[in-house]
């Protein structure tokens, strides 16, 4: 039971994709992201009050850290859903875990400890195929001029996963859950303000402007199942569950939008979600609790 929270939070997550897309034509990026920001800082506010968890924090910068990684990440990955096929968007910004891995494989060879990689053989193969996976899926966007927004997805993903191992240090240090997506949420919205001041505000018009309000509230809903998920559940399960994301937006990009992915992109998808889930495995013997997501 507990692990259904990550899938409807994967479910949550797609179908905020769905409204992304559909406002995108009408509100440029920055604009998706202030309103994501503002409404899920009313959710999460509320939220931390009813469970009486206070707003104040002891490590601001910290937060601060994570907020301008997480906003830089959430705009990537805002940018690619308009402009890449639904799953395309939604499966490279799920390259984070593949990323994570990468990380830790890094690490160890700034570390000195080259022996090691020895050791770590099973996971440097699962980041060589997650980034061959990537190439599988990024060449129908090559062939349909979105390389730039299939590059952007990409480092959607990158920071992504940078910012999940921000969580975790906050995690760590006893920073609830919801004080760290009620100050992420402080932070998209300032970010995107700000950025609305010079790049101009879009014309209301109706009925396009009701996109909006379900982006928020689906972003906080997902996070709060996520969070539900990993609180009551088996962080590897969880963690792998997540995929199931893709899937759903997957199937909305068919029935919605008839996005068109040839063969080679879909096998790079099941390469991609199959390294994932390998790597998460993998890095579950060193590492004792994956990070929640955040989007």
């Amino acid at each position: 039971m507990q692990a259904s929270w990550m899938i409807l939070a994967s479910l949550f997550f797609a179908t905020m994709s769905v409204c992304i897309k559909y406002a995108a034509p009408h509100f440029h990026t920055f604009e998706l992201v202030f309103y994501r920001g503002l409404i899920g800082m009313a959710f999460m506010a509320t939220l931390c009050r009813v469970q009486k968890v206070p707003l104040s924090t002891q490590i601001p910068m910290m937060h601060v850290w994570r907020s301008v990684i997480g906003v830089a990440s959430l705009s990537a990955w805002f940018y690619a859903i308009a402009h890449l096929p639904l799953a395309t968007a939604m499966t490279l910004n799920y390259m984070s875990g593949v990323w994570v891995a990468a990380f830790l494989i890094g690490g160890t060879l700034v570390m000195g400890r080259v022996q090691d990689i020895g050791r770590q053989g099973p996971l440097v193969l699962t980041v060589i195929a997650g980034f061959s996976g990537v190439v599988m899926l990024l060449r129908p966007t090559i062939e349909q001029n979105q390389l730039f927004a299939g590059v952007i997805g990409l480092l959607s993903g990158l920071g992504a996963a940078l910012a999940y191992m921000q969580v975790a240090a906050l995690g760590r240090l006893g920073e609830p859950e919801s004080r760290t997506v009620f100050y992420f949420s402080i932070g998209t919205t300032l970010v995107g303000g700000v950025a609305i001041l010079f790049t101009g505000a879009s014309a209301w018009t109706w009925p396009t402007a009701l996109w909006l309000l379900p982006i928020g509230v689906l972003a906080a809903l997902g996070q709060l199942s996520m969070t539900m998920a990993y609180t009551k559940g088996s962080t590897l399960v969880v963690a792998n569950l997540q995929y199931s994301g893709i899937v759903f937006a997957a199937l909305y990009g068919l029935f919605l939008f008839g996005d068109q992915i040839p063969l080679m992109g879909w096998a790079g998808m099941l390469l991609i979600i199959m390294s994932g889930i390998a790597s998460t495995a993998l890095r579950s013997r060193t590492l004792p609790r994956a990070p929640a997501e955040e989007h």
